[in-house]
Formats: C-alpha cells, structure tokens, sequence
C-alpha cells in the first residue's frame, strides 16, 4: 500500500543569512529538514510527503521545491500564498517544476479578513480555470465562507486541512463545530486532509476519542475525499504511530478504504503518478 502524507513542514535553521519572520516560533528543534525527513518516512513506512513552507520560515519555498525536484517520487510541494496580501491570481511562473497545486492559510486577523472580503476571488477564478488544486487552512467559523466559494466556483478544487481544526482546544471542545464540516461533503470539489489530529486531543496512542469524529468524517467523505496526513513536526507521536492509528487501530477501515485514505486518493487529487498509473 502507497503511504503518502498530506502534509508535512520542513524548515532551515533562523539565522542572519536567513532569517525566519520576527518574533516566530518552530514547531521543534532542531529544524526539520528534508534529509531527516526521509530518514523518518523511511522508518514509519511512508512513501511520500507533501511538502508546505511554514509560516515562521518567511514564507520561502526554496527548500519544498529543491526536495521535491531532487526526489520527485517522494516529495511534492505546495506553493504558499501570502493570504494577508494576496496576489491577483496564481504567482507567475507557478505551478512551479515539484509543486503539485498551492496552500492558502486563513487563522490570523488579516487572513481572515482577506477572506471575508473576497480579495482572493482572482486566485479563487484562475485556479478553477486551470485546475489547480488548493489546500485551505482555515476555521470552522469561516467554513460557510468556503461553501459560499465553492458554489460560485464548481470547478474549484479544494482540500481542507486538518479537518479545519485550528482552535487549539481539544476533544469534545475542538470538534464542536464538526457539523460545519461535514456539510461540506454535499460538494463533489472539496476533500478533506484528515492530518494532525492528535495535536487536538489529550487522549493518548492510539486516540480512541478522535475514532468517532473521524466517523464521521468518514461517513460524510467517503474514503476517497478523506486523505491521510500528519503535520509530523507537532505531533506528540512518533510517525510509525501516526501510521498505525489508521492501519492497525480502527477496526471499520477495511484494506480499500486504507489504500485510498493512506495515500491513493492524495496522489490522484494532486495528478502526482504512481508507479502503478504510468
């Protein structure tokens, strides 16, 4: 079976040269790097890996690019827009050569607002034209937003990520709004990144609390709109760990709806061959 992780961070270390965004903070030291990145995946069994620049590092994508253009089968990157200034459509020259679509992160006051306002309807528009894939980072609050988009743009394609968990709350608290979500799944052209969730929850291996919510996001999905992911550099577990609470843990995930979960249904979203498709 073909593990490939929605999404992952990697990161250079802060220094003079260059310098991470004032004040920011990483999720671990030291820096997660592509190197030791592989040499995890490898460990836990994970084939590939999408790759996000996190916000700390300064937006850069020189590191997800580099990776994903020296090991194409392993990693793929997604370009980060710049959601408190947005660009008037997709940035010149992208897609660029290792990047499979583009991330857009909506948790800040100014994100937000840009959202609310429709500043990004020209992103919004061209990556409908060109079918672009889109991973979006934002709250429950603002997921009628994201339905609103979605019926203007039919043909956008849209992943949500982390289940749209942003609110640092855990358990019952973090998915009280869960409802909001699973109202989503009635459009054909939104998926869901089922990734960092043991970050929002105090239960420990193999997070039995999170196996109902992830019911239903299942029911709502389905297994091939449900994609397997981690954000390995915040989480409490070990990466085989993240592996095995979907491969060995939940009981109703029968072997098809692992193979599309765990990476299949990921690697066909974001147009990325596989061995078994060329």
């Amino acid at each position: 079976m073909l593990i490939a992780d929605a999404q992952v961070h990697v990161w250079a270390p802060d220094t003079p040269g260059r310098p991470w965004k004032p004040g920011a903070v990483a999720h671990r030291e030291p820096p997660l790097e592509a190197a030791g990145l592989l040499r995890e995946m490898d460990a836990a069994g994970v084939r590939r890996a999408v790759l996000v620049p996190p916000h700390h590092d300064a937006d850069r994508h020189d590191l997800v690019l580099a990776a994903a253009r020296e090991h194409p089968d392993r990693f793929a990157a997604l370009g980060r827009i710049d959601t408190e200034s947005p660009p008037a459509g997709i940035p010149d020259g992208w897609p660029a050569p290792g990047m499979r679509g583009l991330r857009c992160t909506f948790i800040r006051q100014r994100e937000v607002a840009t959202l609310v306002a429709g500043r990004m309807e020209p992103l919004w528009s061209e990556a409908e034209k060109r079918g672009v894939a889109v991973a979006i980072l934002v709250p429950h609050a603002q997921l009628p937003t994201i339905g609103s988009i979605a019926e203007q743009h039919p043909g956008l394609r849209l992943t949500l990520c982390h289940l749209a968990l942003t609110s640092g709350e855990y358990d019952d608290a973090a998915f009280s709004n869960l409802d909001k979500l699973l109202a989503l799944a009635a459009r054909p052209s939104i998926n869901v990144n089922a990734s960092a969730l043991p970050f929002y929850t105090r239960d420990g291996y193999p997070y039995r609390r999170l196996h109902p919510y992830l019911r239903r996001v299942y029911d709502a999905f389905g297994p091939r709109r449900m994609f397997w992911g981690t954000d390995w550099s915040r989480l409490k577990c070990t990466y085989r760990q993240a592996v095995t609470m979907f491969t060995e843990e939940i009981p109703w995930l029968g072997a098809r709806d692992q193979e599309w979960i765990m990476g299949r249904g990921l690697c066909e979203w974001l147009r990325w061959p596989t061995a078994a498709s060329t």
